[in-house]
């Protein structure tokens, strides 16, 4: 059995980093409420090097709408500020010259419907990356068994295994995204 083992710990490894990718990918997504996960993927020019805001300042929420940016440096006040502008985000930071302030509005319904779209799209992707690595498993564990290193009834347990590790791995995704709606529409 340590054929199957190996198939299904590389497939059980793949599948959760499919999750983790989802998980931080919908952490980026505004919500109403602030979030220092939000200014990821942002980043600022320091020094001719591109950093993510959060390693050339402090990010802290002050309240559940507001989130105050204090760079390091007073030089990086102006580069923050228009790397979150010129970000997805829509949002437009205050600044008094030492930090910036990035008030989060309230969202509208018509906004929490969009966004709850697009979060269901990513979550059909990360089904799709999950059943693909399955797809990959099941054709390892079918080699195997034409390559006689198993028989039958071992390809016949190894693919039921494989189906119930792609079965948890959906049902994550979904209450990953159902965590999320909720999120959203609250």
């Amino acid at each position: 059995m340590g054929i199957f083992q190996a198939i299904h710990t590389e497939a059980s490894q793949r599948m959760q980093k499919t999750l983790d990718t989802l998980k931080k990918d919908l952490s980026r997504i505004r919500t109403g409420r602030a979030s220092p996960a939000l200014l990821d993927g942002i980043t600022v020019d320091y020094y001719g090097s591109p950093m993510p805001i959060n390693q050339v300042a402090n990010i802290s929420i002050p309240d559940a709408r507001l989130i105050v940016i204090q760079p390091w440096e007073k030089s990086m006040v102006g580069p923050i500020e228009k790397a979150i502008q010129a970000s997805e985000l829509g949002l437009n930071p205050q600044s008094d010259g030492n930090l910036l302030r990035l008030p989060i509005p309230p969202l509208s319904e018509e906004r929490r419907a969009d966004l709850f779209k697009n979060c269901k799209k990513t979550g059909e992707e990360s089904k799709v990356a999950i059943r693909n690595v399955r797809r990959d498993a099941n054709e390892k564990v079918k080699k195997a068994e034409k390559d006689k290193q198993v028989t039958q009834d071992e390809l016949k347990k190894g693919v039921d295994e494989i189906q119930k590790l792609t079965d948890k791995y959906i049902k994550m995704v979904d209450d990953t995204l159902a965590a999320k709606e909720k999120e959203i529409m609250e």
